[in-house]
């Protein structure tokens, strides 16, 4: 179950499995040098940060990319990505593993290539504000689109994530939801943003909530606030039932 929480008081409390991880992931929605509410706020990072340290001593990453492709660190930078003992990494330099997708009907790609500091983590938070893109909810399982490497840039083009060039997104992030599963996901709804194609030109509006609980309840939570469901969390709703009935692929 996901739980709702004011934000003006909200303190991060990690689930009990937290305490028993040696290296912990958070994956922030931080891919270009703008505050809040376009990218995850360095408030909740080390809100999270902090709730992580009452309860393990664990190795602590923060990892993102761009979607230019061009390096992360200096938009970090401009973020004031700021946090004591805390590795921050540019997730384009990592090496990346292809995984096999657990649905045997898959929706979109039978596999992603995902990089080796997710596989190399025991526990996984997805940080991401609330965005709605085109009417259509993005919410902590769209932030994960941020972990997959980039095809080759094109002249001026923005680079397509690789191998998925002409999928539908909402089928790619259902099958993305089963084949990388994070364990939490916090979604800092203090704001709504809404926009068409630039975050930057969107417009925002108070809602003052975080939202923390397993990704799909999260998402599922948001979009009841946006008062339709993408069709992405209908899809995992099939898969989920798939799986149930009939266990992963082997």
């Amino acid at each position: 179950m996901a739980s709702t929480f004011e934000a003006a008081s909200f303190h991060f409390s990690p689930p009990p499995q937290l305490a028993w991880a040696r290296r912990v992931l958070i994956k922030p929605h931080a891919s270009i040098p703008a505050p809040y509410p376009v990218t995850t706020s360095p408030e909740l990072l080390e809100n999270i940060v902090s709730g992580v340290r009452r309860v393990t001593d664990a190795e602590i990453l923060i990892a993102d990319g761009t979607r230019s492709g061009d390096p992360i660190y200096p938009v970090y930078e401009t973020l004031k990505y700021r946090f004591n003992r805390v590795l921050l990494l540019d997730v384009k330099d990592s090496i990346f593993l292809e995984l096999e997708n657990p649905l045997v009907e898959f929706f979109a790609t039978p596999t992603f290539w995902v990089p080796n500091l997710v596989l190399r983590s025991d526990f996984l938070i997805s940080v991401a504000p609330f965005h709605v893109v085109n009417g259509k909810g993005r919410f902590s399982i769209a932030n994960l689109l941020g972990l997959l490497p980039l095809s080759a840039r094109k002249g001026h083009e923005v680079p397509e994530y690789q191998g998925l060039k002409g999928l539908d997104v909402e089928k790619v992030l259902a099958d993305l939801y089963f084949t990388v599963p994070f364990d939490l996901a916090v979604l800092e709804a203090q704001q709504r943003l809404d926009y068409q194609d630039d975050p930057l030109s969107g417009s925002s509006t108070h809602y003052g909530k975080v939202v923390v609980g397993e990704p799909y309840e999260v998402d599922t939570v948001a979009s009841r606030l946006v008062g339709e469901q993408p069709e992405h969390l209908a899809l995992i709703e099939r898969g989920r039932q798939t799986l149930t009935e009939t266990g992963p692929s082997q």
